[in-house]
């Protein structure tokens, strides 16, 4: 069995971070959450992954992931350009996949539970197709699978109905096998001029193709928009474990379950409270505050601030006495103190689609 993380899409919902990059990179408590998918894929004894690349600066995917050794994976790298849809990326991959079954993965999910279970699920019921669901409050917003009345397999699949029939939506982990590319060609476009892969999975169905329902347990999180992937973080802090590979100093204060990266010291009158997590090289103090829900990256230095429920980036300087909450700091940013400087006022440089409470 073979993977696909799909590492494509403009993220408009989430510039000005993905300006920069592809929103695949953006960290979840210190890790791009396109690497908590390769991990869940190994863990599920798939090693042999293609990843499909977009338009949005496709070389720092390439650059951070490799060949994939280090993650203790074989990566092949499949470009789709253009963003046509789900359905038109898992083609693209149509060489790579050969005869294999494969699990098609989108590399802006996280699931609390990882996908052990659907390779195994495929085998056990000799399915051509599983899909993974789960129950949502506002099913109009998601694609929709309705089921047979036993609920044993897959009626339909609708993307975004106006007038939902189940509330089970279908969400971004699904295995295949090479029957996918027998259908695809009949496809369609949708009325978002994109190949939608709940169009596909009817399209197996509608073949006599056996499509079956995958429950996911836990929890799941689409990382589309600022809000999910603060939500995201705190869903990851909170299976964290206390380590200490820094330095604390004396009239430091740590409370809770924090993980702190080498190099990083953690000076007086400072207090953090966690779950939180602080990377590697970061100076924390004096007399700030960090947490709870917190993760700072790599090489951050933090003074006098509070910083709550936030994720700062790599190389941010935050010196300023002031409380940033519920915030995404994006890498290498400054905010700095302006006491002092005349005429007085707040300071910015601000890029585009940027959003900030003063």
């Amino acid at each position: 069995m073979k993977g696909l993380v799909l590492s494509g899409g403009y993220g408009t919902r989430l510039r000005p971070l993905t300006h920069t990059g592809p929103k695949q990179l953006i960290p979840i408590a210190n890790k791009p959450n396109i690497l908590y998918c390769i991990e869940d894929l190994r863990d599920a004894g798939i090693t042999d992954i293609g990843i499909i690349l977009g338009t949005v600066m496709p070389e720092k995917v390439q650059e951070f992931l490799g060949d994939g050794s280090k993650f203790g994976v074989k990566l092949t790298y499949i470009i789709q350009g253009e963003p046509k849809g789900i359905a038109h990326a898992v083609n693209c991959a149509k060489e790579f996949m050969g005869d294999s079954e494969f699990i098609v993965y989108l590399g802006d999910n996280l699931l609390k539970n990882g996908i052990k279970s659907i390779p195994k699920k495929m085998k056990d019921e000799k399915a051509d197709c599983v899909i993974s669901l789960m129950p949502v409050k506002e099913p109009q917003r998601y694609g929709i699978a309705e089921l047979s009345p036993d609920g044993k397999k897959v009626l339909r699949t609708v993307e975004k109905p106006k007038e939902p029939k189940s509330n089970l939506a279908v969400i971004g982990v699904y295995g295949f096998n090479p029957t996918f590319f027998k259908v695809y060609p009949k496809l369609k476009p949708s009325w978002r001029n994109e190949m939608e892969i709940t169009d596909a999975i009817s399209l197996l169905i509608d073949s006599g193709f056996k499509v079956v329902p995958h429950h996911v347990e836990g929890w799941w999180k689409d990382t589309g928009k600022p809000e999910d992937i603060l939500e995201a973080n705190h869903l990851i802090l909170d299976g964290i474990e206390s380590s200490n590979e820094g330095k604390i100093e004396d009239g430091a204060t740590i409370v809770g379950r924090v993980k702190i990266g080498k190099g990083t010291v953690v000076f007086g009158k400072s207090v953090i409270r966690g779950p939180s997590i602080i990377g590697e090289g970061c100076k924390i103090g004096p007399s700030a505050y960090v947490g709870p829900y917190t993760a700072i990256g790599d090489r951050c230095q933090i003074t006098m601030a509070e910083v709550d429920d936030s994720i700062v980036m790599d190389d941010t300087i935050i010196d300023v006495e002031r409380k940033l909450v519920r915030s995404m700091v994006g890498k290498g940013t400054k905010i700095l103190n302006a006491n002092g400087l005349l005429p007085k006022g707040q300071r910015l440089v601000v890029g585009e689609n940027t959003t900030i409470y003063l």
